[in-house]
């Protein structure tokens, strides 16, 4: 009886939330929709282009004959700290940062729409061999491009929902 009682509560509780998937209908969705008439600026270096393909991968492509209605400009800061010095001044540890500021343009008339950043860290060892450590700095920067990208497009699908935009 009791836990009736309660899954009645939870029920009604959750109910009033109003929470709704931010990909509702899948790829013919309205975020979908709108996602697929984005078109991503090169963005310049080995960083950029990760994180331009992880971008273009989420975003969708463009219908035959359709043509995009936004920009996305993307600038990134891609920087690598020393931590954890030792007393030889050497470090042990690193801290790989990837910043991106971003910003969502209407192409009709060039009026920024969104305009935010999206950023990530990862900690790297680093060991005696020179090579291991450069394939860590690597792969780091590879797992920091697809955060960095998943944020961007997270970011332009609650736009979208928010506001209603259209393809």
């Amino acid at each position: 009886m009791i836990r009736a009682c309660l899954l009645l509560v939870a029920s009604l509780v959750l109910s009033g939330c109003q929470l709704r998937p931010l990909y509702a209908g899948g790829s013919s969705g309205p975020v979908a929709e709108v996602l697929r008439h984005v078109e991503v600026a090169p963005i310049p270096g080995r960083a950029g282009w990760l994180v331009f393909n992880g971008l273009k991968e989420r975003l969708g492509d463009l219908g035959t004959g359709d043509s995009p209605t936004y920009r996305l400009v993307v600038e990134l800061d891609d920087e690598i700290v020393g931590l954890a010095i030792r007393g030889d001044r050497a470090a042990t540890r690193e801290r790989r940062i990837l910043r991106a500021r971003y910003q969502l343009v209407q192409l009709a008339n060039n009026q920024v729409l969104l305009d935010a950043t999206a950023g990530s860290d990862a900690g790297i060892d680093v060991v005696s061999s020179e090579y291991a450590t450069v394939a860590a700095e690597q792969t780091a920067e590879e797992r920091l491009a697809e955060i960095v990208a998943n944020d961007i497009v997270e970011r332009l699908g609650l736009y979208a929902t928010r506001t209603g935009a259209k393809p």
